[in-house]
This record gives C-alpha cells, structure tokens and sequence, in this order.
C-alpha cells in the first residue's frame, strides 16, 4: 500500500513546516520518490524549499483534496507528503468525513499517517486529544517531540495521552533543536537542507564550516529517528 503522510499538529510555532522539509530531505537522501502537497497559501514551506517535488493545495477545496488521494493512486511507487497549516484540521476531518476518505483506504491502497508535530506545552497535548479523540485507531499516529523550545517534555509524558498513544500504536520521536542562527540563514537563503550540509561557505551566505556541521550532525539524529517509523 502507498503511503501518505500528513505533517501537521494544529497549532502555529511548533516547527511543523521545518519537520515537513526534514522528511522530504530524507526522502531524496534515500532515494525515495515522492510527491509533496502543501497547504500554506502565504508562505508554503515545501513549495519554497523543494519546489520541484510539491504543489499546492486548497484544504478547504474538497477537489483540491482530491488530488491528494488521487495522485497516489495514480502514483503507488512515490510516497505522499502534505504539510498541513496552522488551523486545518477542521477542513481536513470534514473533507474525510463526506468523502469517506478512510473507510476506502484499504480499497484504494494507501494507508493514512499523521505526523502530530508536538512542543513542551500544554497546547500540544490538548490538540492531541482533540486528534485521538477525533480518529481513534482509524489512522497511524507519529508522534514528533521537537524540542524547539525545550526537551522536556514531561506534560506529555505524565498525560493520559501518552497511555492513548501506546494504545493506538503511536511512534514517538524527537527532532533536537537546530542553532536559531544556523536556521535563520538555511531560510534566507531558501534552500535545502542538502544545500545546507554540503556548499560552500559563499554560497551559503555565511553558513561556516561548523555551522554546516552541525546542520550535518542535527540531520543525521533526524534521520535516526525516521528510521524507526518505516516511511
């Protein structure tokens, strides 16, 4: 069965676009083809960042959603990215919900995954809920803790939510905090993350040796941790 991975997590801030572009980046790095959607009109992460693998879509356009479903249909050998904007989960579940997305699932062949990008706040713990809550067992849970303000995360771990996800057969991740001047300048320059870990200093705008470094090394503990999902 095909696969297709939301990236979302409901609430602005918590890095779901940065996770969004680190598994399209490990996509390429493994040689995995892909098709990419994204949902931000205003400043669309995949759209800027890897714009050859993505196009956009409308969520509260069931159409638009269509071609979501439809394309890996049509594409079984290319795995299926959607970074979800702040504020789509309501469009999202009603589009699922008239359209039947997840009791066809099987027929269609693909499988439906939802990456729940987390910070240490409460925020993140509620909108879980609301997510469990919502889908129960009908879809397969990703749990990412990005420790983007913090690695701590004991609100979620001393949660009901936390039995739920051990319920529900969640994977659990952490995605660790990436140098803020080290990120800034990957974004000023709109570029990849490959770009990143493997230019120059001068075509990267600055980005010197050991900040390269440590873009190549906070990659590689990405990478570790996708592994343990089987995308």
């Amino acid at each position: 069965m095909n696969k297709i991975h939301f990236i979302g997590g409901e609430k602005g801030g918590v890095g779901k676009s940065v996770v969004a572009r680190v598994v399209a980046q490990y996509l390429i790095d493994k040689s995995i083809p892909f098709l990419g959607f994204d949902t931000d009109r205003s400043h669309g992460s995949l759209m800027r960042f890897y714009t050859d693998y993505a196009s956009p879509v409308v969520v509260d356009n069931y159409e638009s959603l269509d071609a979501i479903v439809e394309s890996a249909v049509e594409n079984p050998e290319k795995r299926v990215l959607v970074d979800l904007a702040a504020q789509t989960h309501d469009p999202l579940v009603k589009w699922m919900d008239d359209s039947g997305v997840l009791e066809t699932a099987e027929e269609l062949g693909v499988s439906f995954h939802y990456w729940h990008v987390m910070d240490s706040g409460k925020d993140s713990v509620d909108l879980l809920k609301k997510l469990f809550d919502r889908f129960g067992t009908r879809l397969n849970y990703v749990l990412v803790l990005n420790q983007l303000r913090g690695d701590t995360f004991d609100i979620f771990y001393q949660s009901g939510e936390r039995d739920r996800a051990a319920e529900f057969n969640a994977r659990i991740i952490s995605i660790k905090h990436l140098h803020e001047p080290v990120i800034n300048k990957i974004d000023a320059g709109s570029t990849s993350f490959w770009a990143a870990k493997n230019r120059s200093t001068t075509e990267m705008k600055g980005l010197g040796l050991l900040e390269r470094q440590r873009v190549k090394l906070w990659l590689r503990h990405a990478y570790e941790q996708i592994d343990t999902v089987g995308i």
